[in-house]
C-alpha cells in the first residue's frame, strides 16, 4: 500500500516488490489519512524535535529515536486504531478528497 509518491514508484523498489512477491493495491493518492503508521511518524518526530538537549550525531538521534519510539503512550497508538472507522467513512464520504483529519 502506498500514495503513488514518487519514492514509492522508484524502479528499485519495483524491484524489490517484485522480487519478494508483492503486489500493490490500488489506493486513492488523496488518502494519507487512512494510513495511521504517518500519524506515528508525526508522533515520533514531535517527540524528537522536544528533546533537550536536541540530538547532534546520527548514533545520538537513532538512540534518542529508539528511546522515543518506545515511550510513545499505547494509549495513543490505540486511540489511532480505533479511529480508523470514523476515518474511513469520512474519506468515502469525501470521495477520497481532502478530509480534516
Amino acid at each position: 500500500m502506498n500514495d503513488n509518491a514518487r519514492p514509492h514508484r522508484a524502479n528499485i523498489v519495483d524491484e524489490c516488490l517484485q522480487s519478494e512477491d508483492i503486489i500493490r493495491m490500488d489506493w486513492p493518492a488523496y488518502s494519507p489519512d487512512l494510513n495511521p503508521i504517518k500519524h506515528v511518524w508525526d508522533m515520533l518526530g514531535r517527540r524528537i524535535v522536544a528533546r533537550q538537549p536536541p540530538p547532534t550525531c546520527l548514533p545520538e538521534l537513532r538512540r534518542a529515536l529508539l528511546d522515543e519510539w518506545c515511550n510513545i503512550p499505547q494509549d495513543q497508538i490505540d486511540n489511532l486504531i480505533l479511529s480508523m472507522p470514523r476515518h474511513c467513512k469520512t474519506c468515502i464520504a469525501s470521495s477520497g478528497k481532502h478530509t480534516p483529519y
